[in-house]
């Protein structure tokens, strides 16, 4: 990447936590190999032929929104090193369109559900136009593999229409809505931080567990254990220096989407955290704004038979978590 001599490929959050798990000398140098400001060739095929993107955004609030779309294989595609190019139009109905605009930054999740591939993006949009976008890479990287269930997938209809259903605005969390929280074993997240040198930097990436690894508190607060990942703490390390989060959840079976903006707070203290089997911290995030999309997304996704996560046989749930605590 082009950088200064001194700079570092990670801002002071990423690098607080890092220091806390004793990496941060090591991540230094991955961050210098792995952090880059150009698509190489594995990962501009790798976009091409992807079906949906996780996209996350910044409204003009300030508030971090995350979503899923998607389209034919091609709506992705690198005309250079330096850019991905996105042809998707504008959703008025999608929360996370109000962030995308000319000069925007965005963050950017290439991820198959039924190969557990996924590749990760951040940088600014260029658009000319309503129908899509080009975006100037900042940083991309691969991810491993952890905690994503296999599923197949299958479109519905076409891509390119927009479903009948109107979105919801909820003041807080409906039955609907905890339903899809409770029974999820996949969401996505964005975050984001403003670099030292003024520019934002949004990410957004993968969260996994066994149905229910989301819990819901009396109060709408939902808590998250973190498990052990790839030390890069883009996510967290986001949080330490700006407590603003989207979260999207998709209900595979209907195509529905739940939208969630709030702020998030990092537990690096709990005794939650050791009963919890496989949590190395907790976060918790508080809504303010939540939209539900009912069918949404043109795709739905089967579970494949013994598609669960290896990684996930060393996490726990909630309900035994619970049980340790009061015993």
């Amino acid at each position: 990447m082009n950088r200064t001599e001194n700079a570092s490929p990670w801002h002071a959050g990423e690098v607080a936590l890092q220091k806390k798990a004793g990496v941060a000398e090591r991540m230094s140098e991955v961050g210098e190999r792995v952090l880059r400001n150009y698509l190489i060739e594995q990962h501009r095929d790798f976009y091409r032929q992807l079906r949906f993107i996780v996209l996350g955004a910044v409204d003009a609030a300030g508030d971090a929104w995350a979503t899923l779309r998607a389209a034919h294989p091609g709506f992705l595609h690198s005309p250079d090193i330096h850019t991905l190019s996105v042809d998707l139009g504008r959703d008025p109905a999608d929360p996370t369109d109000a962030g995308m605009n000319d000069g925007d930054a965005i963050g950017m999740l290439g991820i198959e559900l039924h190969t557990r591939r996924r590749n990760r993006l951040n940088g600014t949009i260029r658009r000319q136009g309503n129908d899509g976008f080009d975006v100037t890479v900042g940083q991309s990287y691969g991810n491993c593999p952890q905690y994503i269930q296999l599923r197949d997938f299958e479109f519905i209809g076409d891509p390119s229409e927009r479903t009948d259903h109107e979105a919801l605005h909820l003041t807080e969390l409906d039955s609907r809505a905890k339903d899809i929280i409770t029974s999820a074993d996949t969401f996505f997240v964005a975050s984001y931080a403003d670099r030292e040198n003024g520019q934002r930097q949004v990410d957004v990436s993968h969260r996994g567990g066994k149905p229910g690894f989301v819990r819901i508190g009396s109060d709408g607060v939902l808590t998250i254990p973190d498990f052990a990942g790839n030390l890069f703490f883009n996510t967290l390390g986001n949080f330490l220096v700006n407590t603003k989060a989207g979260l999207v959840f998709a209900d595979f079976d209907s195509g529905e989407l739940l939208q969630l903006t709030g702020d998030a707070q990092v537990i690096l203290e709990s005794p939650e955290i050791a009963a919890f089997q496989g949590a190395e911290r907790l976060w918790r995030f508080t809504p303010r704004q939540i939209v539900r999309r009912p069918g949404a997304l043109p795709l739905r996704w089967q579970f494949r038979q013994d598609g669960w996560s290896p990684s996930l046989l060393r996490t726990g749930r909630w309900e035994d978590q619970g049980r340790v605590i009061s015993a």
